[in-house]
């Protein structure tokens, strides 16, 4: 009860505080990629505005009306004088004067309703969908019922723009506006990046492409076509609100990696790690492989960990990403997580690949380390509690400076991570 009096009276304050300084507003939903897509609109954005974001994923019920207000979230949920100054502080953004220009935002869910809730006190001036794919599965069941949610931001958002590669057409019949517009690496996209060329090194070159500004050159300095498809809304949303060419092209090129989402970390060896690790799903999972595919190495290694919150679809989506390992470009297949070995590895072995399967990131890493070679390129990607793959790569770092930049270092994590996989958690190897 107290949680939800507390909700509704920050929801109440963030729609005052938007009502009287009016700055605009950007949501960003969808099954994955919010949180990258959410801060390369910002960076773009931040060449002509004032932008607020928390660079976190906070995008709950609890924590947007916080993160809009630009307040802090209380470390001690149940102290009454925590949410005191926390409240002190909103009521302070309200009364002064205005502060930002845009706002962008991500909005989560967990279980059906989540979404529309938003609409109670929000009306964004342009929603970006980046996807819709397997989530929570526990709770939507299908994905129709997924895309029913993840789409019905349109009804209350003043413009919406849709992930034409991800979210597939079939879904258009949970719109219920005509203001919007497409984005994507497709051809048919309003709103597309053209690749002309693409390395680790060099960045992808090529041409950004919308309505307002025709084709614009630019390097992205980002790995993979999903990452491509974030720096394209982020242009999409500066030209939508009446960025230059030139703002736009500086804003794209100023685009890196997030932690845990496709960053490239020197590894021993003069190897390469892709660290993919923040979390995965079924569509992320397979876009990370198509990517580590098209990387030119002497050998390419892929760590790849359970898929949670897939539901009932768990061994369907786990056999598939197995079935798409391809022996001629895997020297091998490391497997963490018991819904992996289970359908992951014998869908691999069937492809002809090599495969080892652990319960324990640290054997994983620990494995890979064994067999990897000079100027490897070595994929780790998996969701995070009962996988943490971010620590098989802390195994093969370069340097121990460089954990850092892996995901869910504090403290807080790193006793969860050694109660997970305490020692009668490595019976199996």
């Amino acid at each position: 009860m107290f949680r939800k009096i507390i909700q509704k009276k920050f929801e109440k304050l963030a729609k005052k505080y938007l009502e009287k300084h009016k700055p605009l507003l950007v949501v960003v939903t969808g099954s994955v990629g919010k949180t990258s897509t959410k801060i390369a609109i910002a960076t773009v954005l931040a060449e002509r505005y004032r932008v607020r974001i928390h660079e976190g994923n906070h995008n709950t019920h609890m924590s947007v009306p916080l993160a809009i207000l630009g307040v802090e979230y209380p470390g001690k949920l149940r102290s009454f004088s925590a949410w005191f100054s926390v409240w002190r502080a909103a009521r302070y953004r309200i009364r002064h004067e205005k502060d930002v220009d845009v706002i962008v935002q991500e909005l989560g869910t967990d279980r059906p309703g989540d979404i529309p809730h938003f609409g109670n006190y929000l009306t964004p001036d342009i929603a970006v969908v980046t996807a819709v794919s397997a989530e929570h599965m526990e709770f939507f069941k299908t994905l129709s019922a997924v895309a029913q949610e993840e789409l019905s931001v349109a009804s209350y958002s003043k413009f919406t723009a849709i992930n034409r590669d991800d979210v597939s057409g079939e879904y258009a019949q949970y719109l219920t506006t005509s203001s919007l517009t497409t984005y994507g690496v497709g051809g048919t996209a309003e709103y597309r990046f053209v690749t002309e060329d693409d390395s680790l090194q060099g960045g992808f070159k090529g041409l950004f492409v919308a309505p307002e500004v025709g084709e614009l050159p630019v390097t992205l300095h980002i790995v993979g076509e999903h990452n491509t498809k974030t720096a394209i809304a982020a242009g999409m949303v500066g030209a939508k609100l009446g960025m230059t060419g030139e703002q736009i092209v500086s804003g794209l090129e100023k685009i890196r990696p997030v932690h845990g989402r496709m960053n490239p970390i020197r590894g021993l060896k003069n190897t390469i790690l892709i660290d993919d690790t923040y979390n995965s799903s079924p569509l992320a999972a397979e876009a990370a492989l198509q990517t580590l595919y098209k990387i030119k190495a002497p050998q390419r290694i892929a760590i790849l960990g359970d898929m949670n919150e897939v539901g009932d679809l768990s061994p369907q989506a786990h056999e598939q990403l197995g079935s798409m390992c391809d022996p001629n470009a895997l020297a091998w297949v490391v497997t963490i997580g018991e819904q992996s070995e289970k359908y992951i590895a014998p869908a691999a072995k069937r492809r002809g690949c090599q495969v080892r399967s652990f319960r324990s990131p640290y054997q994983a890493g620990g494995f890979v380390h064994s067999v990897m070679e000079p100027h490897a390129v070595i994929l780790a990607k998996g969701s995070q509690n009962g996988v943490f793959a971010e620590e098989a790569l802390k195994v093969i770092l370069h340097s121990t400076d460089d954990e850092k930049k892996l995901v869910r270092q504090t403290p807080q994590w790193l006793a969860a991570k050694q109660k997970a996989f305490s020692l009668s958690f490595f019976r199996k190897s």
